[in-house]
């Protein structure tokens, strides 16, 4: 092991710490204000760090807020990839998102209230879809193995057709979770929504 490996494990993980507070105190600040009242100016008083160090860590305030987005993405890339062989490209895809939607339940209300607020905010329901488009781009070589369609041919729509729908039934699921006032868990919703276009169990 190189010498220097340690060190950039060390601070890589104090990184991630920096992100993990700052991202905290953005969504403090945000439930408790706004979106829009909250400013990056606001965000670096809170967190006691100037602008220069907010950009060294995030690109945005959607960032700071919600996460790296293409890491996400890449985890469900990841985790689509890893699903048996035999499972239909939609049950698959299903599966896939399991730990997404743990993810967003295991934190509930809190998690709740910041989705309300990404799915009720124009300029985050614009930054959501962005990164369904980034996601969608990241699962079309995946889904398209599994379809037996090449990823490179244009004229095929099948892996973009199944992803948009799965994506679709997502953001369907969590515009429903977070209107209810006792709610169904996201888990339930979600089969709910994909079992429009096909039956997961």
């Amino acid at each position: 092991m190189s010498p220097n490996q340690p060190a950039r494990g060390a601070r890589e993980r104090a990184r991630q710490a920096m992100r993990a507070e700052v991202a905290r105190t953005v969504q403090d600040l945000v439930l408790e204000r706004g979106y829009e009242e909250t400013t990056v100016d606001d965000i670096c008083a809170a967190a006691e760090i100037s602008r220069s160090t907010f950009f060294r860590y995030f690109s945005s305030k959607e960032e700071a807020l919600f996460g790296t987005v293409d890491d996400v993405g890449a985890y469900l890339r990841d985790a689509l990839a890893a699903r048996p062989a035999d499972e239909t490209p939609w049950v698959a895809m299903r599966r896939a998102l399991t730990p997404l939607i743990e993810e967003y339940e295991a934190h509930d209300e809190h998690t709740r209230r910041l989705t309300r607020l990404m799915v009720n905010t124009p300029a985050l329901a614009a930054w959501h879809r962005e990164k369904n488009s980034r996601w969608h781009e990241l699962l079309r070589p995946e889904i398209a193995r599994r379809l037996g369609a090449d990823p490179a041919d244009a004229s095929d729509p099948r892996a973009n057709a199944l992803i948009g729908a799965a994506l679709g039934c997502v953001e369907a699921a969590l515009i429903a979770w977070t209107s209810d006032t006792a709610p169904r868990t996201l888990d339930e919703i979600l089969d709910r929504a994909m079992g429009v276009a096909y039956h997961v169990e």
